[in-house]
């Protein structure tokens, strides 16, 4: 009989012992699974922050002989899509992140790719060059005529009257002669004079939006504001 209750008591203390030894292992893993995950999330926190950490690039655009700067370039991220434009002096900046694909481009130019490095500091300033475009195109010759012998059959087809002078007074006439002057498409002269005055105006509006006066409420606002000042004078 005690014999028997020994070996119960025995068999009770080691099965005591082995589940409070199946407890303490379970906590031991249990805090090193939770370790091991700490050091995980912080080493990818550590090295996702890293990536994206933002720099305030700056820069400016130069054509290709180095020296004049190039205004209205474009400065565009793919990935994140958005970008800026140089402004009168070349000059841009705007803020990105490490290992950013920037984009450079203008009218005329090749295309130019820019990485930020992993090594930039928070305000990080570059000078760019960009280099021509030039683009042939084949010679074109637009006429009236499908082909040139139509064209010189209407040629020697043509009755023109002239005098002993060889001058058709009709073409003289003064009604004739200012419908022409109506009429007529400006020459090269007029064109280049109608060019530079619109010159100033267009460098004025390059980088600025247009507006038109008739959308402005301000504008409306006065309009009507006069008109009832009138009608009260009346």
């Amino acid at each position: 009989m005690n014999l028997a209750f020994t070996r119960t008591i025995r068999r009770n203390l080691n099965e005591s012992l082995s589940l409070k030894t199946n407890s303490i292992k379970l906590k031991v893993h249990i805090k090193l699974v939770a370790l091991f995950s700490f050091v995980l999330f912080f080493s990818g926190a550590q090295q996702g922050f890293s990536q994206k950490r933002v720099v305030q690039l700056s820069g400016i655009i130069l054509s290709s002989d180095s020296i004049n700067p190039l205004p209205g370039a474009h400065i565009y991220i793919p990935k994140a899509g958005r970008g800026t434009t140089s402004n009168n002096t070349g000059f841009f900046s705007m803020p990105v992140l490490i290992g950013d694909s920037i984009v450079i481009t203008s009218v005329g130019y090749k295309r130019r790719h820019y990485i930020v490095p992993e090594t930039a500091p928070e305000f990080w300033t570059v000078i760019v060059e960009m280099s021509e475009e030039v683009t042939r195109l084949p010679e074109v010759v637009i006429v009236p005529f499908p082909t040139e012998e139509v064209f010189k059959e209407a040629v020697l087809a043509l009755n023109i009257p002239m005098d002993e002078n060889g001058v058709d007074k009709r073409n003289l006439n003064a009604e004739l002669m200012a419908l022409m002057a109506r009429t007529t498409p400006m020459d090269a002269a007029a064109n280049y004079r109608y060019y530079m005055n619109q010159y100033p105006g267009s460098i004025q509006n390059k980088f600025m939006p247009i507006t038109n006066p008739f959308l402005n409420v301000f504008n409306w606002a006065k309009f009507l504001k006069q008109l009832k000042e009138n009608k009260k004078n009346k």
